[in-house]
Protein backbone atom coordinates (compact mmCIF):
# COMPACT_ATOMS: atom_id res chain seq x y z
CA UNK A 1 0.00 0.00 0.00
CA UNK A 2 1.14 3.33 -1.11
CA UNK A 3 0.55 6.54 0.18
CA UNK A 4 -1.35 7.05 -3.36
CA UNK A 5 -3.13 3.84 -2.85
CA UNK A 6 -4.75 5.21 0.88
CA UNK A 7 -5.43 8.13 -1.07
CA UNK A 8 -7.57 7.04 -4.18
CA UNK A 9 -9.60 4.40 -1.65
CA UNK A 10 -10.02 7.46 1.20
CA UNK A 11 -11.37 9.82 -2.51
CA UNK A 12 -13.70 6.38 -3.22
CA UNK A 13 -15.33 5.80 0.28
CA UNK A 14 -15.91 10.04 0.34
CA UNK A 15 -17.53 9.47 -3.46
CA UNK A 16 -19.76 6.49 -1.62
CA UNK A 17 -20.94 8.65 0.93
CA UNK A 18 -21.26 12.14 -0.86
CA UNK A 19 -25.24 12.17 -1.45
CA UNK A 20 -27.87 14.05 -1.39
CA UNK A 21 -28.13 13.87 3.06
CA UNK A 22 -23.99 15.33 2.92
CA UNK A 23 -25.53 18.29 1.26
CA UNK A 24 -29.07 18.85 2.33
CA UNK A 25 -28.60 17.95 6.21
CA UNK A 26 -26.05 20.90 7.20
CA UNK A 27 -27.38 23.79 5.30
CA UNK A 28 -30.53 22.99 7.26
CA UNK A 29 -28.39 22.50 10.48
CA UNK A 30 -27.19 26.05 10.19
CA UNK A 31 -30.01 27.83 9.87
CA UNK A 32 -31.79 26.41 12.48
CA UNK A 33 -28.94 26.47 14.89
CA UNK A 34 -27.84 30.23 14.19
CA UNK A 35 -25.45 31.96 16.82
CA UNK A 36 -25.45 28.08 18.30
CA UNK A 37 -23.87 27.09 14.81
CA UNK A 38 -20.46 25.59 15.76
CA UNK A 39 -22.28 23.60 18.66
CA UNK A 40 -24.45 22.09 16.88
CA UNK A 41 -21.95 21.11 13.91
CA UNK A 42 -19.59 19.77 16.24
CA UNK A 43 -22.17 17.40 17.07
CA UNK A 44 -23.28 16.62 13.59
CA UNK A 45 -19.66 15.42 12.65
CA UNK A 46 -19.68 13.08 15.54
CA UNK A 47 -22.66 10.71 13.90
CA UNK A 48 -22.23 11.84 10.03
CA UNK A 49 -18.43 11.50 10.19
CA UNK A 50 -17.11 9.63 13.00
CA UNK A 51 -19.43 7.14 13.11
CA UNK A 52 -19.05 6.60 9.07
CA UNK A 53 -15.53 5.62 9.27
CA UNK A 54 -15.83 3.99 12.52
CA UNK A 55 -18.80 1.70 10.88
CA UNK A 56 -16.74 1.04 8.10
CA UNK A 57 -13.65 0.10 9.95
CA UNK A 58 -16.13 -1.82 12.53
CA UNK A 59 -16.46 -4.36 9.24
CA UNK A 60 -12.66 -4.61 8.61
CA UNK A 61 -12.63 -6.17 12.14
CA UNK A 62 -14.86 -9.08 10.70
CA UNK A 63 -13.11 -8.68 6.99
CA UNK A 64 -16.55 -9.34 5.80
CA UNK A 65 -19.81 -7.62 5.52
CA UNK A 66 -22.86 -6.13 7.50
CA UNK A 67 -24.47 -9.26 7.68
CA UNK A 68 -21.38 -11.11 9.21
CA UNK A 69 -20.89 -8.46 11.88
CA UNK A 70 -25.06 -9.33 12.76
CA UNK A 71 -24.46 -12.83 12.64
CA UNK A 72 -22.21 -12.03 16.10
CA UNK A 73 -25.59 -11.89 17.80
CA UNK A 74 -27.58 -14.59 15.67
CA UNK A 75 -27.49 -15.50 12.00
CA UNK A 76 -31.51 -14.20 11.26
CA UNK A 77 -30.56 -10.49 13.48
CA UNK A 78 -27.72 -10.67 10.95
CA UNK A 79 -30.18 -10.76 7.78
CA UNK A 80 -32.53 -8.85 9.03
CA UNK A 81 -30.68 -6.28 10.23
CA UNK A 82 -28.34 -5.82 6.95
CA UNK A 83 -31.84 -6.09 4.99
CA UNK A 84 -32.88 -3.28 6.71
CA UNK A 85 -29.59 -1.45 6.09
CA UNK A 86 -30.06 -1.89 2.35
CA UNK A 87 -33.93 -1.13 2.65
CA UNK A 88 -33.14 2.36 4.60
CA UNK A 89 -29.99 3.32 1.97
CA UNK A 90 -32.14 2.12 -1.06
CA UNK A 91 -35.39 2.55 -1.80
CA UNK A 92 -37.52 3.71 1.35
CA UNK A 93 -35.48 6.52 2.01
CA UNK A 94 -31.51 7.25 0.48
CA UNK A 95 -33.12 6.78 -3.00
CA UNK A 96 -36.03 8.97 -2.57
CA UNK A 97 -34.43 11.79 -0.74
CA UNK A 98 -31.46 11.73 -3.77
CA UNK A 99 -34.19 11.91 -6.55
CA UNK A 100 -35.98 14.96 -4.73
CA UNK A 101 -32.41 16.57 -3.96
CA UNK A 102 -31.95 16.44 -7.64
CA UNK A 103 -35.71 17.66 -8.83
CA UNK A 104 -35.27 20.72 -6.06
CA UNK A 105 -31.11 21.46 -7.15
CA UNK A 106 -31.54 20.72 -11.29
CA UNK A 107 -35.41 21.46 -11.76
CA UNK A 108 -37.27 23.25 -9.49
CA UNK A 109 -34.96 26.63 -9.59
CA UNK A 110 -35.21 26.38 -13.69
CA UNK A 111 -38.73 25.94 -13.95
CA UNK A 112 -39.39 28.57 -11.20
CA UNK A 113 -43.12 28.72 -10.39
CA UNK A 114 -44.09 26.01 -12.11
CA UNK A 115 -42.25 23.73 -9.71
CA UNK A 116 -44.25 24.26 -7.04
CA UNK A 117 -47.21 21.56 -7.81
CA UNK A 118 -46.63 17.96 -7.50
CA UNK A 119 -47.19 17.35 -11.21
CA UNK A 120 -43.43 18.65 -11.93
CA UNK A 121 -42.49 16.57 -9.57
CA UNK A 122 -44.76 13.38 -10.79
CA UNK A 123 -43.09 13.97 -14.42
CA UNK A 124 -39.59 14.95 -13.28
CA UNK A 125 -39.83 11.36 -11.63
CA UNK A 126 -41.28 9.46 -14.28
CA UNK A 127 -37.85 10.28 -16.71
CA UNK A 128 -35.61 9.98 -13.85
CA UNK A 129 -36.90 6.47 -12.67
CA UNK A 130 -37.33 5.05 -15.94
CA UNK A 131 -33.44 6.04 -17.19
CA UNK A 132 -32.41 4.81 -13.28
CA UNK A 133 -33.92 1.42 -14.05
CA UNK A 134 -32.89 0.91 -17.50
CA UNK A 135 -29.43 1.68 -16.81
CA UNK A 136 -29.52 -0.63 -13.64
CA UNK A 137 -30.61 -3.12 -15.51
CA UNK A 138 -26.87 -3.45 -17.59
CA UNK A 139 -24.68 -1.37 -14.86
CA UNK A 140 -21.44 -0.74 -16.98
CA UNK A 141 -18.19 1.25 -15.71
CA UNK A 142 -19.74 4.13 -17.54
CA UNK A 143 -21.71 5.13 -14.44
CA UNK A 144 -18.53 4.79 -11.99
CA UNK A 145 -16.61 7.16 -14.38
CA UNK A 146 -19.49 9.36 -14.75
CA UNK A 147 -19.13 9.63 -11.11
CA UNK A 148 -15.21 9.98 -10.77
CA UNK A 149 -15.63 13.03 -12.52
CA UNK A 150 -18.81 14.48 -11.21
CA UNK A 151 -18.08 13.94 -7.15
CA UNK A 152 -14.56 15.99 -7.89
CA UNK A 153 -16.47 18.64 -9.83
CA UNK A 154 -19.41 18.90 -7.61
CA UNK A 155 -16.78 18.97 -4.43
CA UNK A 156 -15.16 22.16 -5.89
CA UNK A 157 -18.47 23.77 -6.71
CA UNK A 158 -19.07 23.45 -3.30
CA UNK A 159 -15.94 25.07 -2.26
CA UNK A 160 -16.29 27.73 -4.52
CA UNK A 161 -19.93 28.28 -3.28
CA UNK A 162 -19.00 28.32 0.54
CA UNK A 163 -16.18 30.44 -0.35
CA UNK A 164 -17.84 33.20 -1.96
CA UNK A 165 -20.43 33.21 1.28
CA UNK A 166 -17.64 33.61 3.49
CA UNK A 167 -16.55 36.47 1.48
CA UNK A 168 -20.66 37.87 0.67
CA UNK A 169 -22.71 36.88 3.08
CA UNK A 170 -22.00 39.01 6.39
CA UNK A 171 -25.21 39.04 7.72
CA UNK A 172 -25.42 38.51 11.69
CA UNK A 173 -26.26 34.79 12.87
CA UNK A 174 -30.05 34.52 13.58
CA UNK A 175 -31.07 33.40 16.96
CA UNK A 176 -31.16 29.27 17.60
CA UNK A 177 -34.69 28.02 17.33
CA UNK A 178 -36.33 24.46 18.50
CA UNK A 179 -33.92 21.93 20.06
CA UNK A 180 -31.03 24.29 19.30
CA UNK A 181 -32.15 26.74 21.90
CA UNK A 182 -31.48 24.38 24.31
CA UNK A 183 -29.32 21.64 23.48
CA UNK A 184 -27.46 22.12 20.02
CA UNK A 185 -24.66 19.87 20.28
CA UNK A 186 -27.10 17.23 21.13
CA UNK A 187 -29.70 18.13 18.55
CA UNK A 188 -26.43 18.37 15.96
CA UNK A 189 -25.81 14.69 17.50
CA UNK A 190 -29.23 13.21 16.49
CA UNK A 191 -29.34 14.78 12.91
CA UNK A 192 -26.11 13.47 11.89
CA UNK A 193 -28.26 9.98 12.10
CA UNK A 194 -30.35 11.65 8.80
CA UNK A 195 -27.66 11.53 6.78
CA UNK A 196 -27.27 7.78 7.07
CA UNK A 197 -24.00 7.07 6.33
CA UNK A 198 -23.07 5.44 9.59
CA UNK A 199 -25.40 2.59 8.57
CA UNK A 200 -24.33 3.10 4.87
CA UNK A 201 -21.11 2.43 6.47
CA UNK A 202 -22.04 -0.81 7.28
CA UNK A 203 -22.55 -1.50 3.55
CA UNK A 204 -20.07 0.12 2.26
CA UNK A 205 -17.13 -1.69 4.24
CA UNK A 206 -16.87 -4.54 2.18
CA UNK A 207 -16.24 -2.30 -0.74
CA UNK A 208 -13.23 -1.03 0.92
CA UNK A 209 -12.09 -4.54 2.62
CA UNK A 210 -12.62 -5.63 -1.34
CA UNK A 211 -10.08 -3.08 -2.50
CA UNK A 212 -7.44 -3.23 -0.15
CA UNK A 213 -7.58 -7.41 -1.26
CA UNK A 214 -7.08 -6.21 -4.17
CA UNK A 215 -3.76 -4.19 -3.78
CA UNK A 216 -2.54 -7.31 -1.67
CA UNK A 217 -3.81 -5.92 1.80
CA UNK A 218 -5.07 -9.79 3.14
CA UNK A 219 -3.96 -9.80 7.20
CA UNK A 220 -6.31 -8.51 9.54
CA UNK A 221 -4.59 -6.08 11.73
CA UNK A 222 -2.45 -4.12 8.54
CA UNK A 223 -6.71 -4.11 6.69
CA UNK A 224 -7.60 -2.57 10.57
CA UNK A 225 -4.47 0.78 10.26
CA UNK A 226 -5.34 0.83 6.47
CA UNK A 227 -8.94 1.35 6.62
CA UNK A 228 -8.45 3.75 9.57
CA UNK A 229 -6.29 5.49 6.85
CA UNK A 230 -8.31 6.05 4.10
CA UNK A 231 -11.24 6.55 6.87
CA UNK A 232 -9.11 9.80 7.57
CA UNK A 233 -9.32 11.11 4.35
CA UNK A 234 -12.93 10.89 3.94
CA UNK A 235 -13.13 12.57 7.31
CA UNK A 236 -11.26 15.31 6.17
CA UNK A 237 -13.10 16.03 3.34
CA UNK A 238 -16.63 15.36 4.59
CA UNK A 239 -15.79 18.01 7.28
CA UNK A 240 -14.54 20.42 5.46
CA UNK A 241 -17.93 20.30 3.07
CA UNK A 242 -20.06 20.15 6.38
CA UNK A 243 -18.85 23.08 8.36
CA UNK A 244 -18.55 25.09 5.21
CA UNK A 245 -22.17 24.54 3.73
CA UNK A 246 -23.69 24.68 7.48
CA UNK A 247 -21.89 27.89 7.59
CA UNK A 248 -23.72 29.32 4.30
CA UNK A 249 -26.97 28.00 5.99
CA UNK A 250 -26.45 30.05 9.15
CA UNK A 251 -25.77 33.25 7.31
CA UNK A 252 -28.64 32.78 4.85
CA UNK A 253 -31.45 32.72 7.89
CA UNK A 254 -32.02 36.07 7.35
CA UNK A 255 -32.46 36.21 3.73
CA UNK A 256 -35.48 34.42 3.81
CA UNK A 257 -37.88 30.64 4.85
CA UNK A 258 -36.87 27.42 3.48
CA UNK A 259 -38.50 24.13 3.82
CA UNK A 260 -35.39 22.39 2.82
CA UNK A 261 -31.34 22.44 2.24
CA UNK A 262 -32.21 22.00 -1.45
CA UNK A 263 -33.99 25.06 -1.57
CA UNK A 264 -31.21 26.59 0.58
CA UNK A 265 -28.35 25.98 -1.86
CA UNK A 266 -30.38 25.99 -4.65
CA UNK A 267 -31.18 29.96 -3.79
CA UNK A 268 -27.71 30.68 -2.18
CA UNK A 269 -25.80 29.53 -5.94
CA UNK A 270 -28.70 31.86 -7.48
CA UNK A 271 -27.60 34.87 -5.30
CA UNK A 272 -24.05 34.45 -4.91
CA UNK A 273 -23.53 33.28 -8.85
CA UNK A 274 -26.83 34.50 -10.71
CA UNK A 275 -28.92 32.04 -12.51
CA UNK A 276 -26.03 30.20 -14.71
CA UNK A 277 -24.04 29.54 -11.41
CA UNK A 278 -27.52 28.37 -9.84
CA UNK A 279 -28.14 26.47 -13.07
CA UNK A 280 -24.43 24.14 -12.99
CA UNK A 281 -24.28 24.01 -9.20
CA UNK A 282 -28.24 22.31 -9.67
CA UNK A 283 -26.90 19.99 -13.22
CA UNK A 284 -24.08 18.97 -11.22
CA UNK A 285 -25.94 18.20 -8.44
CA UNK A 286 -28.59 16.42 -9.91
CA UNK A 287 -26.48 14.46 -12.39
CA UNK A 288 -24.56 12.84 -9.07
CA UNK A 289 -27.72 12.32 -7.53
CA UNK A 290 -28.76 10.63 -10.62
CA UNK A 291 -25.33 8.35 -10.16
CA UNK A 292 -26.22 7.66 -6.78
CA UNK A 293 -29.78 6.38 -7.27
CA UNK A 294 -28.15 4.46 -10.31
CA UNK A 295 -25.48 2.89 -7.97
CA UNK A 296 -28.13 1.96 -4.75
CA UNK A 297 -30.37 0.38 -6.86
CA UNK A 298 -27.81 -1.72 -8.42
CA UNK A 299 -26.37 -2.61 -5.04
CA UNK A 300 -29.47 -2.99 -3.26
CA UNK A 301 -30.95 -5.55 -6.06
CA UNK A 302 -27.67 -7.71 -5.91
CA UNK A 303 -27.94 -8.12 -2.10
CA UNK A 304 -31.91 -9.59 -1.89
CA UNK A 305 -31.35 -11.42 -5.32
CA UNK A 306 -28.00 -12.94 -4.07
CA UNK A 307 -29.57 -13.31 -0.42
CA UNK A 308 -32.57 -15.20 -2.10
CA UNK A 309 -32.10 -17.31 -4.76
CA UNK A 310 -35.00 -17.49 -6.06
CA UNK A 311 -35.65 -14.15 -6.42
CA UNK A 312 -34.23 -12.48 -9.85
CA UNK A 313 -32.42 -9.37 -10.22
CA UNK A 314 -34.55 -7.75 -12.73
CA UNK A 315 -37.75 -8.73 -10.54
CA UNK A 316 -35.95 -6.81 -7.34
CA UNK A 317 -35.11 -3.89 -9.38
CA UNK A 318 -38.62 -3.26 -10.90
CA UNK A 319 -40.03 -3.63 -7.26
CA UNK A 320 -37.35 -1.08 -6.20
CA UNK A 321 -37.69 1.59 -8.57
CA UNK A 322 -41.02 1.63 -8.11
CA UNK A 323 -41.09 1.73 -4.32
CA UNK A 324 -38.99 4.56 -4.85
CA UNK A 325 -40.72 6.49 -7.45
CA UNK A 326 -44.03 6.58 -5.10
CA UNK A 327 -41.89 7.48 -2.15
CA UNK A 328 -40.16 10.42 -4.02
CA UNK A 329 -43.71 12.02 -5.32
CA UNK A 330 -44.67 12.53 -1.32
CA UNK A 331 -41.71 15.69 -1.69
CA UNK A 332 -38.50 16.32 -0.17
CA UNK A 333 -39.76 17.42 3.49
CA UNK A 334 -41.99 14.73 3.77
CA UNK A 335 -39.38 12.21 2.96
CA UNK A 336 -37.73 13.73 5.41
CA UNK A 337 -40.00 13.08 8.18
CA UNK A 338 -40.95 10.02 7.73
CA UNK A 339 -37.25 8.80 7.37
CA UNK A 340 -36.54 10.21 11.09
CA UNK A 341 -38.80 7.65 13.25
CA UNK A 342 -36.92 4.68 11.44
CA UNK A 343 -33.26 6.71 11.64
CA UNK A 344 -33.72 6.75 15.48
CA UNK A 345 -34.58 3.24 15.74
CA UNK A 346 -31.99 1.90 13.25
CA UNK A 347 -29.28 4.37 14.76
CA UNK A 348 -29.07 3.27 18.44
CA UNK A 349 -29.22 -0.55 17.43
CA UNK A 350 -26.05 -0.15 14.53
CA UNK A 351 -23.42 2.52 17.24
CA UNK A 352 -23.70 -0.41 19.55
CA UNK A 353 -22.76 -3.34 17.12
CA UNK A 354 -20.32 -1.29 15.31
CA UNK A 355 -19.24 -0.37 19.41
CA UNK A 356 -18.75 -3.89 20.14
CA UNK A 357 -17.27 -4.81 17.28
CA UNK A 358 -14.43 -2.92 18.90
CA UNK A 359 -14.51 -5.13 22.12
CA UNK A 360 -15.24 -8.25 20.55
CA UNK A 361 -12.10 -9.78 22.13
CA UNK A 362 -12.20 -8.53 25.12
CA UNK A 363 -15.21 -10.63 25.77
CA UNK A 364 -14.50 -13.43 23.39
CA UNK A 365 -16.96 -12.45 21.21
CA UNK A 366 -19.84 -13.76 23.18
CA UNK A 367 -23.34 -13.44 22.24
CA UNK A 368 -24.87 -13.13 25.32
CA UNK A 369 -22.88 -9.62 25.40
CA UNK A 370 -24.00 -9.05 22.08
CA UNK A 371 -27.88 -9.89 22.48
CA UNK A 372 -27.85 -8.41 25.92
CA UNK A 373 -26.60 -4.88 24.63
CA UNK A 374 -29.00 -5.08 21.79
CA UNK A 375 -31.85 -6.24 23.54
CA UNK A 376 -32.32 -3.19 25.77
CA UNK A 377 -30.97 -0.56 23.42
CA UNK A 378 -33.78 -2.00 21.49
CA UNK A 379 -36.21 -0.97 23.80
CA UNK A 380 -35.05 2.42 24.20
CA UNK A 381 -34.78 2.59 20.23
CA UNK A 382 -38.50 1.39 20.31
CA UNK A 383 -39.93 4.23 22.23
CA UNK A 384 -37.22 7.03 20.76
CA UNK A 385 -38.98 5.82 17.12
CA UNK A 386 -42.18 5.85 18.65
CA UNK A 387 -42.08 9.18 19.88
CA UNK A 388 -40.79 10.47 16.52
CA UNK A 389 -43.60 8.75 14.89
CA UNK A 390 -46.21 9.70 17.25
CA UNK A 391 -45.34 12.47 18.96
CA UNK A 392 -44.28 12.91 22.33
CA UNK A 393 -47.92 13.49 23.57
CA UNK A 394 -49.24 9.93 22.55
CA UNK A 395 -46.22 8.06 24.29
CA UNK A 396 -46.01 10.21 27.72
CA UNK A 397 -47.10 7.24 30.09
CA UNK A 398 -43.43 5.35 28.60
CA UNK A 399 -41.65 8.99 28.80
CA UNK A 400 -42.61 9.36 32.52
CA UNK A 401 -41.28 5.78 32.93
CA UNK A 402 -37.92 6.29 31.30
CA UNK A 403 -36.50 9.68 31.90
CA UNK A 404 -34.62 8.75 35.27
CA UNK A 405 -31.91 7.57 32.37
CA UNK A 406 -29.05 9.46 31.88
CA UNK A 407 -28.77 11.30 28.69
CA UNK A 408 -32.85 10.79 28.50
CA UNK A 409 -33.89 13.72 27.71
CA UNK A 410 -31.04 14.82 25.06
CA UNK A 411 -32.29 11.64 22.87
CA UNK A 412 -29.55 9.01 23.98
CA UNK A 413 -31.35 7.25 26.69
CA UNK A 414 -30.48 3.77 25.06
CA UNK A 415 -26.80 4.68 26.06
CA UNK A 416 -27.04 3.42 29.76
CA UNK A 417 -28.99 0.08 29.07
CA UNK A 418 -26.99 -1.02 26.04
CA UNK A 419 -23.95 -0.90 28.78
CA UNK A 420 -26.05 -2.90 31.36
CA UNK A 421 -27.08 -4.96 28.83
CA UNK A 422 -23.95 -6.16 28.16
CA UNK A 423 -22.39 -6.25 31.59
CA UNK A 424 -25.17 -8.80 31.80
CA UNK A 425 -24.39 -10.42 29.19
CA UNK A 426 -20.95 -10.83 30.56
CA UNK A 427 -22.23 -12.13 33.66
CA UNK A 428 -24.37 -15.06 31.82
CA UNK A 429 -21.38 -15.33 29.44
CA UNK A 430 -18.76 -16.65 32.59
CA UNK A 431 -21.69 -18.49 34.56
CA UNK A 432 -22.11 -20.26 30.82
CA UNK A 433 -18.51 -20.72 30.60
CA UNK A 434 -18.55 -22.34 34.19
CA UNK A 435 -20.96 -24.58 33.76
CA UNK A 436 -19.62 -25.84 30.38
CA UNK A 437 -16.05 -26.33 32.60
CA UNK A 438 -18.29 -28.86 35.21
CA UNK A 439 -19.82 -30.49 32.48
CA UNK A 440 -16.80 -31.51 31.18
CA UNK A 441 -15.07 -32.54 34.15
CA UNK A 442 -18.06 -34.62 34.74
CA UNK A 443 -17.97 -36.59 31.65
CA UNK A 444 -14.44 -36.70 31.94
CA UNK A 445 -14.75 -38.53 35.31
CA UNK A 446 -17.75 -41.11 34.30
CA UNK A 447 -15.43 -41.96 31.15
CA UNK A 448 -12.19 -42.43 33.73
CA UNK A 449 -14.88 -44.61 35.79
CA UNK A 450 -15.97 -46.05 33.17
CA UNK A 451 -12.69 -47.43 31.17
CA UNK A 452 -11.73 -48.56 34.87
Amino acid sequence: MTKKDTVTIGFMLFALFFGAGNLIYPPQLGTEAGSSYWSAIAGFIITGVGLPILAVTAIAFVNDDAKALGSRVHPWFGLLFTSLIYLAIGPFFAIPRAANVAFETGIKPVIGSAGQGSSALLIFSIIFFALVFWISLNPSKIVDRIGQWLTPILLIAMVALSIASFLTFDAPMQQPTGDYSSTPFFSGFLNGYLTMDAIAGLAFGIIVVTALKERGVTDRKTTIKQTIKAGSVTAIGLIVVYGSIGWMGAKMASMGSYNNGGEILADGANILFGSFGGLLLGTIVALACFTTCIGLTVACSQFFSNTFKSVKYTHVAIVFTLISFGFTNMGLSQIIAYSVPALVFIYPLAIVLIALSFFHRLFNGSKHVYRGALILTSVIAIYDGLKAFLGAEKVKAFTNALDFLPLFAEGLGWVVPAAVGALIGGIIEIFAVSAKKKRNVTIQDASYKASS
